[in-house]
């Protein structure tokens, strides 16, 4: 698979050990896989049991609490979990006072074969439940299985203030909304995380101000679906029309809340993540033009390029609505970044519904992408309803063209920076060089260039030299 940019997270990656180490009299250690919304995740239940005495750690042997916060996208997500579950037991043989806990999507879709076949296994808690986590610790103490997996209503953990675990300093995620009511009929999100609730807009605001009083220089606004945020008072968006009309008046849409963040934090820069194309409006795409401090970049998920294969997908939108949405924002932000997320593979698919996705992406020439075999999951309207009739090798071709034209287009965007000068936020040392600083453009694009006397946090100006596929190669001009 080809990706690109390191805020996006691949669904499929290894975990990575969310790390904040200090002394405590519990040590809690937190692995996490999937979404961004996992990892942010994490640093609520981080800051949830920081209150009961847990300090987290690197080492998961020293650990009184090890936690995997999972991912069930994809069938490789849950077995790359399982495979470290294993790991978790040879510890556990060593040290029975271990708990273990699975946290997540995957807790919430298979919670009873967790317990039936993951005998080590001590809690299991959905999404919604991370503030139950304190009883469920001291039930599993007390030698009892914990689970719960209870979906919410009104859950958006809008008043916990994250513990900030294994980042930069620099760059922060802020969830504003849960859930999702789209329902892709590949896709469990509806059913492991619920239906759409958003978070208060005005708590959304004071935790950027706490993380730029803080020294972050740039944060990323997250949901499973940004476009579809509305916060009218609280509740399940499907509600909204038994609202009253007071708070239909004073309703606050995605649009509304990137400008008043952007107002409230002008010194930041402002991403955000994931949109849904039938859900985005012109006047989100006019507040990104509008404010200097919101990223020229949209992550724009479409899935196939095939209008036949969208509707058995369910996705809300055709190729020529999504095609439409393309134009409107190269014309009002011409120098916009996108990227995608493509499956192959689906059930039913032709050659020539592939042939339509690679002439969707020749149309587009995304800057990057995400792309995947189709993988059946359990539960979901396809897996029901369509044969997974596509045979692994023709899925394996097709994707593999698929990478190689967004390899070509990516080089193709890349190329277009060369001989610019652009604003480049430094977020670390090159993982290839310790000589070299790298940080991301606007379009989330990553720029590595020699160090010189500046660190991360820093806004700099670079020109861009020469590029990769994956990278633009500059220096920093005075």
């Amino acid at each position: 698979m080809y990706h690109h940019g390191n805020k996006v997270i691949d669904e499929q990656r290894q975990g990575e050990a969310l790390i904040l180490t200090h002394e405590g009299k519990k040590k809690l250690y937190i692995e996490s896989y999937g979404c961004q919304m996992n990892f942010s995740d994490s640093e609520i239940v981080a800051s949830i049991l920081s209150k009961e005495g847990f300090a987290t750690t690197k080492n998961p042997e020293e650990a009184d609490l090890v936690l995997l916060n999972t991912c069930s996208i994809r069938e490789k997500a849950e077995q790359t979990v399982r495979n470290r579950l294993s790991h978790f037991h040879a510890i556990k043989k060593q040290n029975p006072d271990i708990k273990i806990g699975v946290l997540g999507c995957m807790a919430e879709r298979i919670k009873e074969k967790l317990l039936e076949e993951e005998k080590l296994v001590d809690i299991v808690v959905g999404p919604d439940a991370y503030r139950d986590l304190p009883k469920l610790i001291k039930e599993a103490e007390d030698g009892r299985k914990a689970v719960n997996v209870l979906l919410s209503k009104e859950e958006t953990y809008g008043d916990v203030n994250p513990v900030r675990l294994g980042g930069n300093g620099v760059t922060a995620f802020i969830s504003i909304m849960r859930g999702c009511d789209n329902m892709c009929t590949f896709c469990v999100v509806p059913f492991t995380r619920g239906r759409e609730r958003s978070r208060n807009p005005q708590s959304i605001i004071d935790e950027a101000k706490i993380l730029q009083d803080a020294g972050y220089k740039e944060i990323t606004l997250l949901g499973q679906n940004v476009d579809s945020y509305l916060w009218y008072g609280g509740g399940l968006k499907k509600d909204f029309a038994k609202a009253s009309e007071i708070a239909k008046a004073s309703a606050v849409r995605f649009a509304q809340l990137l400008r008043q963040v952007a107002e409230a934090v002008p010194e930041m820069r402002i991403r955000f993540s994931t949109s849904n194309p039938q859900d985005m409006t012109e006047d989100v795409l006019h507040t990104i033009a509008a404010y200097n401090n919101i990223c020229k970049y949209i992550h724009l998920p479409v899935q196939s390029g095939s209008t036949r294969i969208l509707k058995a997908m369910n996705r809300g939108h055709n190729r020529e609505q999504y095609i439409e949405l393309i134009d409107k924002i190269r014309k009002i932000i011409p120098d916009c970044g996108l990227s995608h997320d493509m499956i192959t593979g689906f059930p039913g698919e032709t050659e020539e519904d592939h042939q339509d996705t690679l002439s969707l992406m020749e149309y587009v020439k995304y800057d990057f992408g995400y792309m995947f075999k189709y993988s059946e999951r359990p539960g979901t309207y396809a897996a029901r309803h369509f044969k997974d009739d596509v045979p692994n090798e023709v899925k394996t071709r097709r994707l593999t063209e698929i990478i190689d034209l967004q390899q070509k287009h990516s080089l193709y965007r890349n190329q277009q920076h060369i001989g610019k000068i652009e604003e480049v936020l430094v977020e670390g040392v090159s993982k290839k060089s310790n000589e070299h600083w790298f940080g991301r453009n606007t379009q989330n694009t990553v720029v590595v260039f020699p160090k010189e006397n500046v660190k991360p946090g820093d806004f700099v100006k670079v020109k861009i030299l020469e590029c990769t596929s994956a990278t633009l190669l500059g220096q920093i001009v005075h």
